[in-house]
């Protein structure tokens, strides 16, 4: 829902805010006033493509700003803005953050429909019908296309498991011979689990086994042995102790360096344990260089790690059990699919039914809202047709399209080749009211929704979108009166007639909105235009 717009120097517009309803605001003003200006700065808010010419002339950028709400129930919302420059360089900011066009049209065109200009038309995409009639529809489809959906993944995931088993057990020549061979290569081996990193752990201290030991002894006679520095030390404590007794200071001294004493004691104990432990044996280091050799020859065949040796011997016995039970595999595999499909075309059979009798309904209860806006006897036609299995997709067995048809003898025709922009805008109000709160679009802005009406149909054309405003914000740019008198929002769109012409847009209500309706019933403002004009909206209730 848009709470909020600013455009700042697109096309003739300088400067204009519009607030709109959360129900029904109506834009109103002479031909050629700049309502096409403010219909660009919806589609640039949309994230549809700029194009410098939208610049006012003489401005160095364009932009538009909008505050955008998730539904009646979103309370922060958020801001957009974008930035067109002169040169044709457009910037978009989201809540203050730099973001591209594509977030931009991610986070606003869902919540808005342009329903204009061919162009901007859903209704002209035929795959939007079916999503259309789903959600008309709700759970009596939404359970069948659920269950379709689950079918058709779990069905196009056992193809490829079974195209997997075939091309495994089609596996000829080099490939079963590299995964032959590597089976065998890594099994001869037998590579353990943490046993590389074991063994590049202790081979060091194998190879220098002797030095090791003659360091620790050495260390350690230096420590305690004949002529080691704990005699001296301990003399030296012995005599500070003794002295201790005249200066209580030397006393300190000797505690201090008796810890010290302990602490080498401590030391010496440990290098003759280590000395004691190391253990020189040649046939053991030769052991362990001919298993590090094995290891690292792994490593530069399947590697580069020990992970990916571990995963070329999974793969290859698999492949190698592929191709020596294939025939069995393939079997299963064949079962699998065939359940599934079996599933599917279950699935398949109730989604179709769910759509054979929601799509005529709808297109029914459309057909009525078309009668309210006088379309004559025109139709809108549920068209189904069955498609090859391999066309099948995730939204259904079916091609789906709503047709359009202008009188009962004729053959329906997809929209876009048969009704106008007019048409095309009341069809797509029509459809609209039929949806309600299924209806996923928050914000509708209608250009050409009164084309070449007026009299009672402008009035049916006028309960309508008034309607519709009870479940969905509307934006109407309009020329019929009995349109505007039922808005909750009225804005007038004006241009001066300086030199250079400047396109304004005010909010209007009391006189100057009965003024505004005067002039769109007679071009003036009579005493007899401006009565009827009153005398409309008090019925409407929106004087």
């Amino acid at each position: 829902m848009i709470d909020e717009v600013h455009v700042s120097n697109i096309a003739l517009i300088e400067d204009a805010t519009l607030v709109p309803s959360p129900r029904l605001t109506v834009l109103t003003g002479e031909t050629g006033a700049g309502k096409t200006a403010l219909l660009s700065a919806f589609k640039l808010l949309m994230g549809e493509r700029a194009d410098a010419s939208m610049v006012r002339e003489g401005a160095a950028s364009a932009s538009v700003e909008g505050r955008i709400f998730d539904g009646p129930h979103d309370v922060e919302g958020c801001v957009v803005e974008r930035t067109l420059g002169a040169g044709g360089r457009s910037r978009v900011r989201i809540d203050g953050k730099i973001a591209s066009v594509g977030e931009l049209a991610a986070q606003v065109a869902p919540h808005v429909d342009l329903c204009g200009q061919h162009e901007h038309q859903r209704l002209l995409d035929a795959s939007s019908h079916v999503a259309m009639v789903d959600a008309w529809a709700g759970e009596a489809v939404s359970q069948a296309l659920a269950a379709y959906r689950a079918a058709f993944q779990e069905t196009a995931q056992a193809e490829r498991e079974l195209e997997r088993v075939r091309d495994a057990a089609r596996a000829q020549g080099s490939r079963v011979e590299e995964a032959r061979f590597a089976v065998e290569r890594i099994d001869e081996v037998d590579p353990q689990p943490g046993e590389l990193e074991q063994l590049e752990e202790l081979l060091p201290r194998a190879e220098h086994a002797e030095a090791l030991a003659q360091t620790a002894h050495e260390a350690q006679e230096a420590l305690s042995g004949e002529g080691g520095a704990l005699d001296p030390l301990n003399a030296a404590i012995a005599d500070l102790a003794r002295m201790g007794a005249v200066d209580g200071k030397l006393s300190e001294f000797a505690d201090t360096l008796a810890g010290a004493a302990i602490t080498l004691e401590d030391a010496a104990s440990d290098l003759r344990r280590y000395r004691d432990s190391v253990d020189f044996d040649p046939a053991e280091l030769e052991r362990m260089h001919e298993r590090m050799s094995q290891l690292k020859g792994l490593l530069r065949q399947f590697g580069p790690t020990m992970d990916d040796v571990v995963r070329r011997r999974e793969e290859a016995g698999e492949l190698l059990s592929l191709v020596d039970d294939g025939a069995a595999r393939i079997a299963a595999a064949e079962r699998t699919r065939a359940a599934c499909e079996e599933r599917l075309l279950e699935a398949a059979r109730m989604l179709r039914k769910r759509r054979g009798e929601a799509g005529p309904r709808f297109c029914r209860e459309v057909v009525k809202q078309m009668a309210r806006l006088e379309m004559g006897r025109a139709e809108l036609v549920w068209d189904a047709r069955h498609l090859p299995r391999e066309r099948w997709s995730e939204s259904g067995p079916d091609a789906c399209e709503l047709l359009y048809r202008s009188g009962p003898g004729l053959t329906p025709r997809p929209l876009k080749r048969i009704a106008s922009g007019g048409e095309l805008s009341r069809v797509m109000l029509a459809c609209k009211v039929v949806l309600g709160e299924a209806d996923g679009v928050d914000t509708l802005v209608f250009d050409e929704v009164d084309a070449g009406v007026g009299g009672a149909v402008a009035r049916s054309l006028a309960a309508v979108l008034a309607d519709l405003a009870r479940t969905h914000q509307v934006i109407v740019v309009t020329h019929v009166a009995q349109v505007a008198v039922v808005a909750d929002e009225h804005y007038i769109v004006e241009k001066d007639d300086s030199d250079t012409p400047v396109t304004r847009l005010e909010q209007v209500s009391g006189d100057a909105r009965v003024s505004e309706i005067a002039r769109m019933l007679s071009g003036d403002a009579s005493d007899a235009s401006l009565a009827h004009a009153r005398q409309m909206l008090e019925e409407a209730g929106t004087l």
